[in-house]
């Protein structure tokens, strides 16, 4: 979903191969043989040979339904369908097909502004379904009471399977001023949310000064102008005269990738390798530290299970270089990059196309990022995006472990 982001563009004249190919699986036509029988049962025989390949299948069931079907034929939705079933049929959930209509609207989502109700989504793989990973700082979920791990069970009353993300997400979203009605699992409790759509915008940099000069920097996702701002905010802390800094990475669940990369450029080395990535034939790319350092202090980040991709790397290249302690619990697991390829017809595909490992080679695809110190938050916290000061053990540690590297 730059440079090297999490998701980049291409206008690409070789994706016209792509269009061309779908238009002839649904265009061409091809003989095909069936029969129809005297008792009014229809049985298709040899629709086509198992080693004939899909474009041949699709004609012949082209043919079966110009000659057949009693409904009028939509061109432009037979092609979607089409390409949108090759596409699920990877089974990847992180790869979908994104038509004209929706590509605008997606691309503004990737930039950090959208019309939504501002939550980021998971698929959880044990569970097998659809998960809210983090409900942003003061969008409309928060305040309707949405929470993290939350089991999202039904959009306006339709219910979808584990592989229809990108279909709940496309359902969530909408104009401005309506409403959506969600039905959510919470252990064991089903609560009913009607929750009204609002224009986003992600992920604001937030900043503080705590005890004993200590800066404390928190932002829920990778956008746009991520890099700039978290520099901006470290920046106004250093002239408060901060001698640390302690970056909360908890419920982060990523982004572009080149605006973790970007961050990262500031405390590390100029010339060191930040991120590796990976591709199926095991071709490395590296992005390395391009300008010094500008931040020269102690630094713990705070991760839990809702930390992920982005902030991955960011604190994988922090921690593999001993720039920062990671203090909480283990990242999510996120380590695949994806692509967003703009068709000439002004579709999109966005496909996963590369693994990225940190600068010590370490996977994190379904493996995460161990902290050096393991702290879980009390039992008494029942909500991660609002925790009492005095029942944050993970901050309390965070603040305890800095201290001790000054």
């Amino acid at each position: 979903m730059k440079e090297k982001r999490s998701y980049r563009v291409y206008n690409t004249i070789m994706i016209i191969v792509l269009t061309a190919f779908i238009t002839f699986l649904i265009t061409t036509i091809v003989g095909y043989n069936y029969l129809i029988k005297g008792d009014g049962k229809t049985m298709v025989l040899n629709t086509m040979a198992d080693e004939q390949d899909i474009a041949t299948k699709l004609s012949a069931y082209r043919g079966i339904v110009e000659e057949y079907f009693l409904g009028d034929i939509d061109e432009e939705k037979l092609e979607e369908g089409a390409i949108k079933g090759y596409i699920e049929g990877l089974d990847d959930p992180y790869t979908e097909y994104i038509s004209k209509d929706e590509m605008e609207e997606y691309m503004q989502d990737t930039m950090g502004n959208y019309v939504g109700i501002g939550i980021y989504m998971v698929l959880d793989e044990d569970l097998g379904k659809i998960k809210v990973l983090t409900p942003m700082e003061n969008s409309p979920a928060e305040q309707a009471g949405i929470q993290p791990g939350d089991i999202i069970i039904a959009v306006d009353g339709e219910t979808y399977t584990k592989d229809e993300m990108s279909k709940v997400s496309d359902k969530i979203k909408g104009e401005e001023g309506t409403t959506v009605k969600l039905q959510i699992q919470r252990g064991e409790e089903i609560l009913e949310l009607e929750v009204k759509r609002e224009s986003i915008k992600v992920n604001p940099v937030n900043g503080k000064v705590i005890e004993n000069n200590i800066g404390y920097i928190e932002f829920s996702s990778f956008d746009e102008t991520t890099a700039e701002d978290f520099k901006n905010k470290y920046e106004e802390l250093k002239n408060q005269n901060i001698t640390s800094l302690i970056i909360d990475l908890r419920n982060n669940g990523g982004g572009l990738v080149d605006q973790a990369t970007d961050i990262a450029d500031l405390i590390i080395e100029k010339g060191k390798p930040i991120l590796y990535e990976v591709d199926k034939n095991g071709k490395e790319t590296v992005i390395n530290s391009e300008n010094d350092p500008i931040i020269n202090m102690p630094i713990v980040i705070i991760t839990n299970e809702n930390t992920a991709s982005a902030s991955e790397i960011l604190a994988g290249a922090l921690k593999d270089y001993g720039k920062a302690k990671i203090v909480g619990t283990k990242t999510y697991g996120k380590g695949v990059i994806q692509e967003i390829l703009t068709l000439t017809d002004g579709s999109g595909l966005k496909i996963t196309t590369e693994e990225y490992q940190t600068p010590n080679h370490n996977k994190i695809q379904e493996v995460g990022i161990e902290p050096d110190v393991t702290v879980e938050l009390p039992e008494t916290v029942t909500n991660i995006l609002n925790i009492p000061e005095d029942q944050d053990t993970q901050l309390q540690k965070a603040i305890e472990t800095v201290k001790s590297m000054e």
